[in-house]
């Protein structure tokens, strides 16, 4: 675990809401030069804190404006490895997420699609089709906000 203080923590959240922010205009809003912002950023990235940028996509504007998460049973542990079932279903375009999870259900998926038909064709031509899936259970997104974590905190 890497020491943080005040300033770290406030760029990191600076970050998580907008990753494409410069040094530069982090360093005007937290009262830092350029160069001592980037260090900063860069000491976060070399110990692992940082770990990449992404882009969320507005998939409602591209089309996908279903979002389903699935718990799904596996039914047969030991004839199908997990390893083979997380490889078929990552190979799924509409998968957006995979997460081998512990309770009732033995992996947690995002599925999105079109509409709640385009889903259903999903749901049983590609996922219920792969090798050992069992029981699955499917809900609905209905809405979703996105929070930063506990990033502001310190540990107790």
């Amino acid at each position: 675990m890497i020491d943080l203080d005040d300033l770290d923590r406030k760029l990191l959240l600076a970050l998580v809401q907008d990753a494409t922010s410069s040094a530069r205009a982090l360093g005007t809003r937290f009262g830092l030069s350029q160069p001592a912002t980037w260090r900063r950023i860069k000491r976060l990235t070399d110990a692992g804190v940082i770990s990449g940028r992404r882009i969320d996509l507005d998939l409602e504007k591209l089309g996908f404006a279903v979002s389903v998460f699935l718990g799904v049973k596996l039914a047969t542990k030991g004839r199908v490895s997990l390893e083979d079932f997380e490889r078929a279903v990552s190979a799924i375009p509409e998968v957006q997420s995979v997460e081998h999870v512990l309770g009732m259900y033995d992996y947690r998926l995002r599925v999105v699609a079109r509409d709640l038909s385009d889903f259903e064709r999903v749901l049983r031509r590609r996922i219920m089709t792969l090798p050992g899936v069992g029981d699955v259970e499917a809900n609905v997104l209905l809405s979703e906000e996105r929070l930063p974590g506990p990033i502001g905190a310190k540990p107790g």
